[in-house]
C-alpha cells in the first residue's frame, strides 16, 4: 500500500470546505503519460488501501503488455478513535492515510492494450473507488 516515508505533522487538519461553492482540481487534470486515464468526476477522500484495490484490478488485466501509472499519492494522515470511547478526550490516533481528489483529477493511466481492454479495466478499476469516475482518451493531434 502507498504511504509517505515521512510527514512533518502527525496529524492533519480536517479541510472546512464551502458546500455552495464547487470545487474542481486545477493540477492533474489531463492525461500526460498514457492514451487512456480514469478521471474523478465527484469529491472523495482515497484511502491507500482503495488506491491498491484498483491498482490491482488493473494490473491484473493488462498483464505484461500494458504500463500503468498512478496519479494520486495517500499523503494527508488520517485518524480513527478506537470503537465504545466517550466523545471528548482528543482526537484519535492516525491509522492510515488518504489523498483528497476534486472532481477533474486524472486517477490512473494506461498504455501499450487495445482501446476496449484499456476502457474496460479502467471501469472495472472505478467501481472499486467510491466515486464516480469516467474514462478519457488522449486526443490524437
Amino acid at each position: 500500500m502507498l504511504f509517505p516515508k515521512k510527514v512533518k505533522y502527525r496529524k492533519s487538519h480536517t479541510m472546512r470546505r464551502n458546500p455552495k461553492r464547487d470545487m474542481v482540481a486545477s493540477r492533474g487534470i489531463e492525461i500526460a503519460f498514457g492514451s487512456h486515464g480514469l478521471k474523478a468526476t465527484t469529491h472523495a477522500r482515497l484511502r491507500s488501501n482503495q488506491i491498491e484495490s484498483a491498482r490491482k484490478v488493473i494490473s491484473r488485466t493488462l498483464g505484461r503488455g500494458g504500463k500503468l501509472w498512478i496519479r494520486i499519492f495517500p499523503d494527508k494522515p488520517f485518524t480513527k478513535k478506537p470503537p465504545e470511547v466517550k466523545l471528548g478526550k482528543g482526537k484519535g490516533d492516525p491509522v492510515g492515510y488518504e489523498v483528497e481528489v476534486w472532481p477533474g483529477r486524472i486517477l490512473f493511466e494506461v498504455d501499450g492494450v487495445a482501446d476496449v481492454l484499456a476502457t474496460k479495466t479502467l471501469i472495472s478499476a472505478a467501481k472499486k473507488l467510491p466515486l464516480k469516475a469516467r474514462v478519457v482518451s488522449r486526443v490524437a493531434h
